[in-house]
């Protein structure tokens, strides 16, 4: 066999840093492509912003609530204290739906509860914990004391 002495080969630095590039190239391929597979498993979750309770009245009061997250939460259920009590929506803002007395809070989202206790009033100067249920059954807190001796 005839070897061609007119032909030059590459460098041996050369081939090294095209083979350095090209393992790099792939590594970055395969690390995005699997980021981007585990997006879906990895959601934010709900997120929801409970602030604390304020105008206290002989048997209501008043919690406003903000979607931190980036996705939709839907308020299922309120309980004070461990009871389940019933609530109403005072105000909400335009990322909000409420419709059939069902509160949908998209990201972004604002609104006003209003709580009522459900063992009549509320005694002046006792702590109470209310906590806001989602419809996935996450549970989101806030403490108050109606004011008063």
């Amino acid at each position: 066999m005839k070897i061609l002495k007119s032909r030059k080969a590459l460098s041996p630095v050369v081939a090294s840093i095209i083979l350095i590039a090209v393992t790099v190239a792939v590594s970055l391929a395969v690390a995005i492509w699997m980021g981007a597979l585990t997006t879906g498993f990895m959601g934010s979750g709900e997120q929801l912003q409970v602030g604390n309770p304020w105008g206290w009245t002989t048997d209501a009061v008043y919690v406003n609530i903000t979607n931190t997250g980036g996705s939709s939460i839907t308020i299922s259920a309120v309980r004070v204290s461990g009871q389940v009590a019933i609530f109403s929506v005072n105000y909400y803002d335009s990322n909000c739906i409420y419709s059939n007395n069902q509160l949908t809070l998209k990201p972004g989202g604002k609104a006003g509860l209003q709580i009522k206790n459900p063992s009549g009033n509320w005694t002046r100067g006792i702590p109470y914990t209310i906590t806001i249920v989602t419809a996935a059954n996450h549970e989101f807190t806030t403490q108050g004391v109606p004011p008063g001796a």
